[in-house]
């Protein structure tokens, strides 16, 4: 494939990832108007966001393997077609049962054109500055996407109504898959000559999307209560059965042996603590704009785009900062700048401003964000042969998402039992709140600054393995 035909390939892929991650987000904004306008309890209303997330995390790697052995591009096809199906679903619905059923099937639909998505990437770039600048421009979008998403929810929603931010989906979805034929390799699927590993699928997918759950609901049940004991312990199970089916099937849908390379293990590690911390920033510092300042909600998404235009600007020229003084020292740089970005951001006032308490850091976590996020992607992705492409993507982006729930339930939990202690006036005890879950989400930064200096990489100029240089001439050779 041409250098001009990648080129178009990856703006299409990466448009994909600001439409899924603007869906994460986008939500959050709508969530009040979808309540009212449809009489849905709170506890309700909170899994109209939670659905999307539990289904999304939990087939993800089913998704990822499944690209490998169907195809990417008909997985990523038939993600998207799900996605636009389950939006116009949302859009339509009248009542809390069948929206949240359609903010489920939403996450089925994106967990397919995720991880189909990003294993294309992998398939198309060859590993080295190319793959890095794909990453780099895949990591922007999503950045972008992520505050995007809180912009237009509000504009949406006061001038469209709600119901729009899901006919948005469906626009969009018709508008990616139409250039497919013409900008994505059609690909071999691999499973024709291998079976399909059904009880791993089955355990592996409920367990993740158990584990979800549990994290998820843990924000209104509590960590210590019965509910979230009691899936958390199931979900578990479910994952050690499905080690022990992964030891034992001829054809597992998780080969152990990938699992124990070491690079691979630590990489994913890694991804999920800067989803940890960096994830819930976007939404807290939305709620302090909005609960404390008294922004309105359109106002306070477009406070973010300063962030949104670092984030760009550094993701384009990552490949030359790794090419300039490595992989590793860019991460721990990078997450050196998380830590004190999060710990910047917790020194918020009741009567502070947008420009003096807010700008400052969300810029340098801007600069941050690329930076974690290209490195753990590529170490993550290091050496991968083509018919891992979707497998590798499936575990880096389930560690993603895994991260992000996690963050957000364990922050967002953080800011409310602080507010609720405080006896000072509310917007001193909601700053209280913010600022406290703030200096928390420094920690998982300053634990993955750690175990970076524990990574191990292949040297520059060490040679490829055989079966990677077979599939870079394999992809240099896709029509």
């Amino acid at each position: 494939m041409a250098g001009a035909d990648r080129r178009r390939a990856l703006a299409l892929l990466a448009c994909t990832q600001f439409v899924l991650i603007l869906d994460t987000s986008i939500i959050n904004v709508a969530a009040p108007s979808i309540g009212e306008s449809l009489d849905i309890s709170p506890a309700a209303l909170s899994w109209v966001a939670n659905a999307y997330l539990v289904s999304f995390g939990g087939l993800l790697l089913l998704s990822g393997r499944a690209a490998d052995l169907l195809g990417q591009r008909r997985v990523f096809v038939a993600g998207l077609g799900v996605l636009a199906a389950a939006s116009l679903l949302g859009a339509l619905s009248d009542d809390a049962a069948l929206l949240i059923t359609a903010r489920a099937v939403q996450g089925v639909g994106a967990a397919m054109a995720a991880a189909a998505a990003f294993a294309l990437i992998l398939t198309l770039f060859d590993d080295g500055p190319e793959r890095h600048r794909a990453l780099g421009v895949f990591a922007a979008m999503a950045g972008a996407g992520g505050a995007a998403g809180t912009v237009l929810g509000g504009v949406l929603t006061s001038w469209l109504g709600w119901e729009s931010t899901f006919a948005l989906n469906v626009v969009a979805g018709i508008a990616l898959v139409l250039p497919v034929p013409r900008l994505l390799p059609p690909g071999t699927p691999g499973g024709r000559e291998r079976g399909f590993d059904l009880p791993g699928a089955v355990a592996v997918t409920t367990g993740l999307g158990l584990l979800a759950y549990a994290v998820v609901n843990a924000g209104e049940a509590g960590w210590s209560s019965t509910p979230t004991l009691a899936t958390g312990a199931a979900a578990v199970v479910l994952l050690a059965a499905f080690v022990l089916v992964e030891r034992e099937v001829a054809h597992p849908l998780v080969p152990l042996a990938v699992l124990r390379r070491p690079t691979l293990r630590l990489a994913n590690i890694l991804a999920a603590l800067w989803q940890m911390s960096l994830f819930p920033m976007f939404f807290l510092v939305s709620l302090y704009l909005q609960a404390v300042l008294g922004y309105e909600p359109v106002l306070g998404g477009l406070a973010l785009l300063p962030l949104c235009l670092v984030v760009i600007t550094v993701a384009s020229t990552a490949d030359r900062l790794i090419g300039r003084f490595g992989l590793r020292a860019v991460m721990g740089a990078g997450f050196v700048l998380v830590a004190v970005g999060m710990a910047w951001q917790s020194l918020l006032s009741a009567d502070g401003s947008f420009v003096a308490d807010v700008l400052p850091p969300s810029l340098l976590l801007g600069v941050a964000l690329p930076l974690v996020s290209i490195t753990t992607n590529v170490a993550a992705t290091l050496d991968t042969r083509e018919e891992e492409a979707g497998l590798a993507s499936g575990l880096v982006n389930t560690s993603l998402q895994f991260g992000s729930v996690l963050g957000l339930a364990v922050l967002s939990g953080v800011a409310a039992a602080r507010t609720d202690a405080s006896s000072a006036a509310r917007d001193v005890a909601l700053t209280d709140g913010f600022s406290t879950a703030f200096l928390v989400g420094a920690v998982p930064a300053l634990v993955a600054l750690l175990l970076t200096l524990r990574l191990r990489l292949p040297a520059p100029d060490a040679p490829a393995p055989p079966e990677a240089s077979t599939a870079a001439e394999h992809r240099r050779a896709v029509p």
